[in-house]
């Protein structure tokens, strides 16, 4: 179990880290929905640097369960404010793309990755 749990959370905090550096080299397939949604782009370097602390913070909570923990809630909370800003700008069909972040933060911290 402590191999998968591993392997999850460095798969999920890869794929959060993606997102992060996304976001900070300004992918057009991510700022453009962000504009659609009403993002202030003084906001796009805030989030792609606490996406990027979450990603750091899953890998250390390796070594120190606390911070993976904190990492792994901070995560969930932000996509969660991910999903109610797509669902307050009415862009239902792209409510999944938060959603595909999310999930793997969790398995990491059900599975105890980061604990």
């Amino acid at each position: 179990m402590f191999t998968t749990a591993t392997v999850v959370t460095v798969l999920a905090a890869l794929w959060v880290g993606f997102s992060a550096f996304s976001l900070l080299r300004r992918a057009e397939w991510v700022v453009k929905p962000l504009m659609d949604y009403g993002v202030p782009r003084s906001w796009w370097a805030w989030l792609g640097a606490a996406k990027a602390a979450g990603s750091v913070g899953l890998l250390v909570g390796l070594f120190v369960p606390v911070v993976g923990v904190l990492a792994g809630i901070g995560l969930v909370l932000y996509f969660a404010g991910a999903v109610v800003t797509v669902l307050r700008a009415r862009s239902y069909s792209t409510v999944v793309f938060p959603l595909l972040y999310m999930g793997p933060v969790i398995a990491a911290l059900v599975l105890g990755g980061v604990a």
